[in-house]
């Protein structure tokens, strides 16, 4: 096993020299010790994202191991596009918002909101998927409603009753994200890895200089604006909500010393929080935007659909199964669509070849479609 994984991750390491050239390779993944990545897995990985600029991370709940990191670029595999390319996270952050909101009581789990087919803020509309109204909480993920978290996190943040200033607002919603390795580096023990943004109070006078509030920086609630984040942290996001509050700091050295990477970190969220949450991702499953993945295990999952200057990028995050999680997941394809169109059946399908050992008849041919499609 050690040797073959080694030879593999060599293998993506001379693609990327001969690529991008030696520089921009101090980036790739280490080759030295013994590696947590399965052969398998990362074989199927990069299958998955031929033709495509993207990546997919997974990992062990369990112990924080990564399981799978494989990326690409028009130039080859490179691992700062998993570890070192913070983007918007798009409605995969709807799942941190929630666990923030319901901890600080702002919401409950039963708490219902009108959408009329999107929000409207002067001149700017924001659509949502086609759903009934009004939603819970738990609907609210499951059918990825912009309504529901623009609104409620922009009451949040203006929320004068709760707190004595924005500023204090936006300080303990930062704290919460924070909590769950969220837009700051992780200090895993791969290289190259980047932070990313998460609006502070300072940031926001700074950006906003004549004022702001809840409503200025309203796109926060849906992933988009002020927020970006690795693939590498929304993985640990749903490792977090799959271990209901708690996680190691992601590595790829099997049989670590290093206390950094034996620590148990808990976050902050309330711990009642996680079930409706896990609740909503496991609807979004059954019935919701991530219906599309089929599986004989419960599956738990968020889709994102990242505006952007060009076509969407297509996220996901998730986990399975539902209880004593095996394996999380994070899928980032640029430019490829809505997140249901080819992140969750991604991720599906590593979930699956994790699970069961291998792909079954259906799962093979659809990950050759997948492998098949070229996104420029």
């Amino acid at each position: 096993m050690r040797k073959t994984t080694t030879i593999i991750i060599r293998g993506l390491l001379a693609l990327c020299l001969l690529a991008a050239g030696r520089k921009a390779c101090a980036q790739e993944l280490p080759t030295d010790g013994t590696l947590t990545l399965r052969p398998q897995l990362q074989q199927l990985g990069q299958r998955l994202l031929r033709g495509k600029t993207g990546s997919i991370v997974a990992i062990n709940p369990e112990n924080g191991e990564v399981l799978c990191l494989a990326t690409n670029t028009p130039k080859g595999p490179d691992t700062r596009q998993a570890v070192g390319k913070p983007q918007a996270p798009g409605s995969t952050f709807k799942t941190a918002q929630a666990l923030a909101m319901l901890s600080e009581g702002i919401v409950g789990e039963e708490t219902t909101f009108a959408c009329d087919s999107g929000f409207v803020n002067g001149n700017l509309r924001v659509r949502c998927h086609k759903h009934s109204s009004p939603l819970t909480l738990k609907e609210a993920l499951a059918y990825s409603c912009n309504t529901w978290f623009i609104v409620h996190f922009a009451s949040m943040i203006n929320d004068t009753d709760m707190y004595d200033s924005k500023d204090e607002a936006i300080t303990t919603w930062r704290s919460y994200m924070q909590s769950m390795g969220l837009g700051g580096p992780m200090h895993t023990d791969i290289p190259g890895e980047q932070g990313g943004l998460l609006a502070g109070s300072d940031y926001l006078n700074r950006r906003y200089p004549n004022g702001w509030d809840g409503m200025t920086i309203w796109v926060t609630g849906m992933g988009q604006g002020d927020v970006t984040l690795t693939p590498l942290q929304l993985c640990n996001l749903a490792v977090t909500i799959a271990n209901r509050g708690w996680f190691y700091v992601p590595h790829i050295h099997k049989n670590t010393k290093n206390r950094r990477y034996l620590t148990r970190r808990q976050t902050r969220v309330t711990p009642s929080a996680y079930n409706p949450v896990i609740e909503g991702m496991r609807l979004a499953v059954e019935k919701g935007t991530a219906r599309g993945i089929k599986a004989s295990y419960p599956i738990c999952g968020k889709t994102g659909t990242v505006e952007n200057a060009g076509p969407d990028h297509s996220a996901f995050i998730g986990f399975a199964p539902m209880n004593n999680a095996k394996i999380a997941v994070s899928v980032y394809v640029e430019h490829g669509g809505f997140g249901a169109d080819l992140a969750a059946p991604i991720a599906g399908l590593i979930m699956e070849s994790y699970l069961k050992g291998k792909l079954s008849n259906a799962s093979e041919a659809k990950a050759r479609r997948i492998e098949n499609k070229v996104i420029k």
